[in-house]
């Protein structure tokens, strides 16, 4: 059975009628009261109205809403989009860091005159509307001033009514307290300021990717800086409305204010949510909205969910998902340095009652990665991806478009693969190297073979990864999961490195820049220095002399990815100069 979106939301804390008007009146105090009610309007207006009246709704791919973000390639123009902003505290109209057209709460106004029914009111309302009304297309600006000429627009009870219209404006609308604590509708026409270069400057100064005066060093880092900083507030490098959106929310998280910012996006039909609501996280909250729609071969959540009743749609599989995230800073002693976020938890919202069905495992599903997987390399998927940012692939019925399928599947997984267990990586090798490695495949790649070679470097990056991954574990004493001691720290670091060396034909400066790190911290570990390479051989066990030969050992393969990386380094050198 469908939920028609008249019905959405029915029976939750905020239901409405059917102009979007709530029944009786609001009063939100606290920005999480304000988002729980922003969440029925919003969804209902921007998500699932257009769903049911717009055919081939684009429904939103679950593997979208997985870290990193992919740029979006198409805009759909029929949809809405807008921007918002929530500011727990009255506004000071001069003293605010961004520009908008205010809007006056009618009881501030009327408290400070005769009653509730004096000619101030009347005048307030006009004022609000007017303002509002400029900044409307032509085409509506006479139907809305006739249906909401005695309405007071500012109250969140006509919110619901009101976003038909605010969908239609440019810019972005402004929630704040009124003089009694509660949330009004306090601005339209609202723009996010976005000191874009200093942020990206500042930020890559910061975290050692940039260095004042180094144009070569700005040049090769800048994209990944770029990146890194708009993931972290959620957003691949996209349009200006998600870029202002994400900057203000640094901004704004920076000054301590608590506040609310909520975008959706034409092109990623996604409502994303970045907030804080106090404490003293080093970032704000961070979620997303969207209608999914379920995979058939998800059996477990697909009967978790018909239990529940939480179908927008029983028949296509589609779901109201909420995914949120956390946030993690920049690490460059990291293998995964470039992981600005990762999932922290995934719900499905009941249509109905609002309610979340929490604990689902949608997106990160490893079975479901592997399938499709499967499918890429048989050619048997038919989705579509964005290769290297600017080029769209449907589907797989040719090796050029597997092989792009495949480069960037295992781009947007390369994080996840790098840290994921044993026995799925290995499951995931041999579907690779049986596609990749078949003879009868072997005239194809030769005609594609810079494609060909940008896939095989992808794989041996991530297989590289993994092995340096291992190798952080071993400096902190673990391996696979099982406390070592000094002994075995130093004999696996031993294995480990010697296998490696011979897999740097493939070469990635990153990785063997992190096993030197790596590799000279676990040499100046200062208790093995002190009670084993210090020492004199006869002080030594027997256990003792095995370590500080492993040590020797590893001394002389730290050297030998030294000799490496200066080679590399001189051979790019000679090639510049040349």
């Amino acid at each position: 059975m469908k939920t028609t979106w008249k019905s959405l939301f029915s029976k939750s804390d905020f239901p409405c009628r059917e102009d979007g008007s709530v029944p009786t009146p609001l009063q939100l105090g606290t920005l999480g009261e304000l988002r729980r009610f922003l969440d029925v309007v919003h969804i209902r207006h921007c998500l699932v109205r257009p769903y049911f009246e717009t055919e081939d709704y684009p429904l939103v791919e679950a593997r979208e809403l997985l870290p990193s973000f992919e740029s979006d390639m198409w805009e759909y123009k029929q949809l809405p989009g807008f921007s918002l902003v929530a500011l727990a505290r009255p506004l000071s109209y001069f003293q605010e860091i961004f520009q908008f057209d205010i809007l006056h709460p009618v009881l501030d106004s009327a408290s400070v005159a005769e009653g509730a029914s004096c000619p101030l009111e009347s005048h307030v309302i006009a004022r609000n509307v007017q303002t509002m009304q400029m900044r409307l297309p032509k085409a509506v600006q006479e139907s809305f001033r006739q249906r909401f000429s005695r309405m007071d627009t500012s109250v969140p009870d006509y919110y619901g009514t009101l976003t038909p219209y605010l969908l239609a404006m440019d810019r972005g609308q402004v929630f704040a307290h009124d003089g009694f604590g509660h949330f009004h509708l306090a601005g339209v026409y609202a723009s996010f300021p976005s000191d874009l270069d200093n942020e990206i400057k500042r930020f890559g100064l910061r975290i050692g990717k940039f260095a004042v005066g180094d144009d070569d060093m700005y040049e090769r880092n800048r994209l990944f800086v770029y990146q890194y900083l708009m993931e972290l507030y959620g957003f691949p490098i996209v349009s200006e409305r998600r870029t202002s959106s994400a900057l203000f929310a640094r901004r704004l998280h920076k000054m301590g204010e608590k506040f609310l910012i909520r975008v959706l996006g034409q092109s990623d039909r996604t409502i994303t949510t970045i907030s804080n609501e106090g404490g003293t996280s080093h970032y704000p909250r961070l979620d997303k909205i969207a209608l999914v729609r379920i995979d058939s071969d998800q059996e477990d959540a697909l009967q978790a969910i018909d239990e529940m009743g939480a179908f927008l749609d029983r028949e296509r599989r589609v779901v109201i998902m909420r995914v949120s995230y956390k946030q993690h800073r920049f690490n460059p002693d990291n293998v995964r340095q470039d992981r600005a976020l990762s999932v922290d938890r995934q719900e499905i919202i009941h249509p109905l009652t609002g309610e979340p069905l929490p604990n689902m495992n949608i997106i990160k599903d490893t079975s479901n990665m592997f399938l499709r997987l499967n499918d890429i390399v048989r050619g048997e998927y038919t989705g579509r991806i964005v290769y290297k940012r600017t080029e769209i692939v449907e589907n797989t019925d040719t090796d050029e478009k597997r092989l792009k399928f495949l480069f960037s599947w295992l781009s947007k997984h390369q994080r996840r693969m790098i840290g994921y267990s044993d026995e799925f990586f290995s499951n995931v090798s041999k579907v690779l190297d049986n596609y990749l490695l078949t003879p009868d495949n072997y005239e194809s790649f030769g005609q594609l073979h810079d494609l060909y070679q940008e896939v095989w470097a992808k794989y041996s990056y991530i297989q590289q990864a993994r092995k340096v991954r291992f190798l952080e574990d071993i400096q902190n004493r673990l391996y696979r999961g099982e406390r070592i001691g000094y002994r075995r720290m130093l004999a696996e670091a031993v294995a480990l490195l010697h296998g490696l060396k011979f897999e740097i034909v493939s070469y990635f400066d990153t990785l063997v820049a992190s096993v030197i790190r790596i590799g000279e911290a676990i040499l100046n570990d200062r208790y093995l220095l002190r009670t084993y390479i210090e020492r004199r051989d006869e002080e030594l066990t027997r256990g003792g002399q095995e370590i500080r030969k492993n040590y020797g050992r590893l001394v002389s393969l730290i050297d030998e990815f030294k000799a490496i990386r200066r080679s590399r380094h001189g051979k790019h050198s000679t090639m510049t100069t040349t």
